[in-house]
């Protein structure tokens, strides 16, 4: 979690450097910029992510458990597979990049078209590392060490943010996408090591026959489909910003980055930690110990994620000022996301649940559940989309409403389609409901708590016309805002507090932390890795 936080500070200070350099009279140019992600970042999501939380990581735990040297050449093969893959879509794409493009973005003109084309054929080089890095942080996670691979993403947005500062002024809009280029590349080699001391062996050849493989192959294209659903998600909104006024897309995704905070530092975090233990404990048949795993992940996802959410809700205006400030981001604009924000992390708590509800269902070897609500769902937010802003005419609120609505009614399915799959015991039930019932009261108490010092001082106390007086503000309002949700959960006995404070104490063993092998919480055993 503190290096997802570290990544995504350096991602909003690289944002933050977009916004400063193309925003205002290039908001045009920085739309083309996001837009041309869509396409890249969509074969990522299919071919590596698709992979590595459904298939590849709970096969090759269980192949880890077993016999480590069969596990690493399952981990090769699977590797190859997924770089033929790319690189034969990578070559339909780099030559049909205007194609691509005029799809993706109907409302650009043409020479956004062709500035959109040139980026995307950019970006695609940064994928080639990104699928490699990917296979590279399955293998590590599967080891139960998470360090390194929350790493690799803060290198990936320095070499962006290198990109703005030392590229752009001689190359403009494609400093920062070379500098995607470089940031993959070391977000790859930042892992390799750790990787080859593990046990990880390239091996030049394809090998279709391994059961191990056959199955990771069986699994991936359900887990591929449902990723390629969400994505509709990703196209719609680009189709329907690029029809609206220049800046819509970049609005949008300001919004989303700070929306998707409680996701990536909670839901992703626990998810990713989960998934090799839960697909452990139902490998050996420990049902007991796979609810216990999944509801305490489920109520420590929760804990984080209500306060944060209920934080960006009530200081959206001067979060948004703070992170993205910039002389060339109007008033209007920081409004605007400021009501975007808002809409968006209404689901945001939901958003981060559905993280480890859905990594649930892969360490059951069930892809097709998610693939089927997640088609729902698409249909359901192309539908709220469309009606928002070509009906009633929302612009960008409209897209967030779609899109919030949406993520609260996925993860709604997906937990009770879950909780009846695995009969969860009623104690735990319980366990659940009545803790995510308190989470909610005190987060809405933590709310009031936030709103009544930011409103009076605000009025009577600070300039917040002047940065320093604004971020005083803010600090002073999150202040209290912490302290009356710790207090509270200490109050309602909350027991993810004590979890906490237990976790912190461990956690300031640095060289521990830096060095171990286990997680900081309980350890799952697993064979060493096979040195020939």
């Amino acid at each position: 979690m503190i290096t997802y936080a570290v990544s995504h500070l350096i991602g909003l200070l690289k944002t933050r450097l977009l916004i400063s350099v193309f925003f205002g009279l290039k908001a045009p140019i920085l739309d083309v910029y996001y837009a041309a992600f869509v396409i890249p970042d969509t074969i990522f999501q299919l071919l590596v992510i698709g992979s590595l939380s459904a298939a590849f990581i709970p096969i090759f735990t269980r192949y880890l458990a077993k016999k480590t040297s069969e596990a690493w050449y399952v981990a090769a093969m699977s590797l190859n597979l997924i770089l033929l893959v790319f690189m034969v879509i990578s070559v339909v794409i780099f030559i049909f990049a205007p194609e691509f493009s005029r799809l993706i973005a109907p409302g650009f003109n043409s020479s956004q078209i062709a500035t959109m084309s040139s980026l995307l054929r950019v970006m695609l080089l940064a994928q080639l590392f990104f699928c490699i890095s990917g296979f590279l942080t399955g293998m590590i996670q599967s080891h139960q060490r998470f360090l390194i691979p929350a790493l690799a993403p803060v290198a990936y947005n320095l070499g962006i943010i290198g990109g703005i500062y030392f590229l752009s002024p001689s190359l403009g809009i494609y400093g920062p996408a070379w500098g995607v280029v470089i940031g993959a590349a070391v977000h790859m080699l930042i892992q390799l090591p750790t990787a080859i001391k593990l046990g990880f062996r390239f091996i030049p050849r394809l090998d279709f026959s391994h059961p191990g493989v056959r199955e990771i192959v069986t699994l991936i294209p359900p887990r591929s489909l449902a990723l390629g659903i969400d994505q509709i998600e990703q196209f719609v909104s680009v189709i329907l910003a690029s029809l609206l006024a220049p800046g819509s897309l970049t609005i949008l995704n300001v919004a989303r980055l700070l929306y998707a905070l409680p996701t990536s530092l909670f839901g992703v975090t626990i998810g990713q930690a989960a998934l090799p233990t839960l697909s452990l404990q139902y490998s050996q048949s420990d049902k007991r110990r796979f609810h216990k795993t999944l509801t305490d992940s489920f109520l420590q996802v929760a804990f984080f994620a209500l306060p944060l959410s209920t934080l960006f809700i009530i200081l959206r205006i001067p979060i948004v000022r703070l992170v993205f400030g910039a002389s060339s981001f109007p008033w209007t604009a920081t409004l605007l996301t400021g009501k975007t924000l808002a809409i968006l992390v209404v689901s945001a708590s939901a958003s981060a649940i559905m993280q480890l509800i859905v990594r649930g269902f892969y360490s059951l070897h069930d892809t097709k559940t998610p693939l089927l609500v997640g088609l729902f769902s698409a249909l359901v937010n192309t539908i709220l989309s469309v009606t928002a802003v070509q009906i009633f005419h929302l612009g960008v609120i409209g897209l967030a409403a779609a899109i919030s609505l949406t993520s609260i009614l996925e993860t709604i399915a997906l937990f009770l389609i879950l909780n009846h799959r695995l009969q969860t015991p009623i104690e735990l039930k319980n366990q659940v409901l009545v803790s995510l019932i308190k989470m909610i009261m005190i987060s809405l108490m933590t709310g009031i708590s936030l709103w009544i010092p930011m409103h009076f001082l605000d009025q009577l106390v600070f300039d917040t016309t002047r940065t320093l007086p604004l971020i005083a503000l803010t600090g002073v309002a999150s202040f209290i805002g912490l302290f009356t949700y710790l207090f509270l959960c200490f109050l309602f006995r909350i027991d993810q507090l004590a979890e906490v404070v237990s976790l912190a104490k461990k956690a300031t063993n640095l060289r521990q932390l830096f060095t171990s092998a286990e997680p900081l919480s309980e350890p799952v055993i697993l064979s060493a890795p096979d040195q020939n």
